[in-house]
């Protein structure tokens, strides 16, 4: 699988670590259940999803991933820091 950075080109996954879902907390003071359905109850999609990754052994960014779970293509890559960080 190849990922294009932003900064860098096109890349080895292996030169990324993957953070995991891109999906967003609950809101400051959110209830237990919100968190236990954040940390605990995540969807396991077969299709396009989107993803934190970190350009560990290259630029240092950390880019939001948009990716086919079924076939690993890539569909999107943006900075994370135009995505209002993670």
């Amino acid at each position: 699988m190849r990922i294009t950075c932003p900064i860098c080109g096109e890349r080895d996954r292996r030169e990324f670590y993957y953070r995991g879902a891109a999906v967003s907390a609950p809101a400051e003071g959110a209830g237990d259940e919100a968190w236990h359905g954040y940390l605990h109850l995540r969807d396991n999609p077969a299709g396009p999803v989107e993803e934190w990754w970190y350009h560990q052994h290259g630029c240092g960014s950390w880019v939001k991933v948009r990716r086919d779970t079924t076939s690993h293509e890539i569909l999107a890559v943006q900075l994370a820091a135009t995505q209002g960080g993670l």
